[in-house]
């Protein structure tokens, strides 16, 4: 079941968006207040729902429908999977699970491919991905914003049409830095 955001989960927001080592390898600083995490809420997931395309939904448990976290594809030409999970439900499967099933609906629509890259000091997040058939392509060094800090990134995609030659490439193209 495909669960999206409401402005009611701004507390589950905080709770995951709040912890520190949740945060530590996702492109945004920890949330401090309710505040921050209804504006993290509104601005990552609200507003993209009126949006024609994306995917971006909450992970929950069935017996609550509480959002414990998230899993999302961006709308640009990178199809990037996003995901993030409080650190209490770490390594039980869950987010594997819930990346899973988005990518079995995903593969049911126009879309040929799907991309991830997680930092090469956060390998489980690399297990998520090989986890729901995606494919190592190549590393590249980025100084990631707004953190600003050099990252090794690890570039995985998952083509849904039986193209295993296509590899989205503009990481690669835009990184000085990059190997296999």
């Amino acid at each position: 079941m495909k669960r999206r955001f409401t402005q009611d989960d701004a507390e589950a927001m905080y709770l995951i968006q709040s912890d520190q080592e949740v945060n530590k390898f996702l492109p945004w600083f920890p949330v401090r207040s309710a505040e921050e995490a209804a504006e993290f809420l509104n601005i990552k997931y609200l507003r993209k729902y009126d949006d024609a395309w994306g995917y971006y939904y909450a992970v929950c448990f069935k017996e609550d429908n509480i959002p414990v976290g998230y899993v999302n594809v961006s709308s640009d030409e990178s199809h990037d999977l996003g995901y993030g999970l409080r650190k209490e439900f770490w390594h039980m499967g869950i987010m594997a699970e819930a990346c899973k099933a988005l990518a079995g609906y995903l593969k049911n629509t126009e879309m040929m491919y799907i991309t991830a890259t997680h930092d090469i000091n956060n390998p489980a997040s690399g297990e998520v991905m090989k986890k729901i058939g995606m494919t190592y392509k190549y590393s590249y060094e980025e100084m990631w914003q707004p953190k600003n800090y050099l990252v090794t990134f690890r570039m995985y995609q998952l083509n849904f049409d039986g193209d295993e030659n296509r590899t989205y490439s503009k990481y690669w193209d835009k990184s000085d830095v990059h190997f296999i």
